[in-house]
């Protein structure tokens, strides 16, 4: 099975174009097409969006047994699908059938003036499923004949500062680590690049990053250590309703500019305390980006074998403080923050403290 890379995800949510709305306005995606009953998509509303090789489709049901419609009433919006781009989709179907996937939707065609797009889904984690997808032509149609593409791609301009879907983060429930690896791993091919178990003051985690030989799709798997005290991936895993996709990370090739450009528009990112910079080159050398700009912006820093890397995590702006992105600038490095991981736990534990007193507040 040849796996090329993340070709979209698709997200359920509440309100599509609501959604839509917000992600333009705060990340500047782009709506590229949209889709419904009458594109022959029953049941169910769609909104394409884009972003350079970004691609992000948001569904909402129309009926209250549509497919995301009962994930949104479990789980909140979220991450449902995520889609693999392929050579051959027929033959990856059968193969990751074969290896123990469950079918979710058989090998379709679409098709229109020209374009032909095969799919079809399988089992991944949780409720999130895994679309197959082999695109033959390169004509930017996405569903030809499902998803009106009524705005063309445009050609990205120095304002797209989003590149591609670095990595997807997933929490699973206590014992699904394992089971979870080996299953892309006989499934999918893929391949367990890191691990490492994470302290962050009394919690405590195990995390596994797993990618498939293109590099293109790369997933970081974490799940508690239920003998340490509770912290966000429970309180993920509660609030989520079980296992799902905690956040989605952005490439950027200029994280100073897109931070302010996002907190402009209204975006919220996790604080990282001044201190952490106090002692950021003494500790990893000299780096890149000026400490200067960084600490303004909260902005981390990180260092492998290959070089340096800089990411920052948003606030959720989901009722349920599950989901959430992350913006990755990547200046050689492979890795994925190992030395950040605590400082972003510690953040997102502030951020969930502040709720639960406002939570506390208002029963009281």
């Amino acid at each position: 099975m040849e796996i090329l890379d993340t070709d979209h995800i698709e997200m359920f949510v509440g309100d599509a174009r609501q959604a839509a709305r917000q992600l333009c306005a705060t990340l500047g995606f782009h709506v590229y097409g949209q889709g419904g009953p009458e594109t022959g998509l029953a049941g169910q509303r769609s909104v394409l969006l884009g972003q350079r090789d970004i691609r992000i489709l948001l569904t909402s049901g129309l009926s209250g047994d549509h497919r995301a419609s009962r994930y949104v009433a479990q789980h909140g919006d979220g991450v449902a699908v995520v889609g693999f781009g392929c050579t051959d989709v027929e033959a990856a179907f059968a193969e990751a059938v074969a290896a123990g996937a469950v079918v979710v939707e058989a090998p379709r065609r679409f098709e229109h003036d020209g374009s032909t797009v095969v799919t079809a889904e399988v089992s991944g984690f949780g409720d999130v499923t895994h679309r197959l997808v082999q695109r033959t032509t390169g004509d930017g149609q996405f569903l030809p004949g499902a998803i009106d593409m009524s705005v063309a791609p445009e050609a990205p301009t120095d304002a797209d500062l989003l590149h591609t879907i670095d990595h997807a983060a997933i929490c699973l429930q206590a014992g699904e680590l394992d089971p979870t690896v080996q299953y892309y791993e006989r499934v999918f091919g893929f391949t367990m690049i890191f691990q490492e178990y994470i302290e962050v003051g009394e919690q405590g985690m195990q995390s596994k990053v797993v990618q498939s030989p293109s590099g293109g799709v790369t997933f970081t798997l974490i799940q508690p250590d239920l003998s340490r005290r509770a912290g966000q991936i429970d309180d993920f895993l509660a609030w989520h309703e079980g296992a799902g996709v905690q956040h989605i990370a952005y490439s950027t090739h200029d994280i100073v500019t897109a931070v302010r450009t996002f907190s402009a528009r209204g975006m919220e990112f996790a604080e990282t305390p001044t201190s952490y910079y106090d002692m950021l080159e003494a500790r990893l050398g000299p780096v890149d980006v000026p400490v200067a700009q960084l600490s303004p912006l909260g902005i981390l820093v990180d260092r492998d074998h290959w070089g340096q890397m800089y990411q920052i995590f948003a606030k959720s702006m989901h009722i349920r403080r599950t989901y959430f992105s992350e913006l990755i600038d990547r200046h050689g490095a492979r890795t994925f923050g190992t030395s950040n991981i605590p400082a972003l736990y510690a953040a997102k534990e502030r951020e969930l403290a502040a709720v639960r007193d406002t939570t506390d507040g208002l029963r009281g």
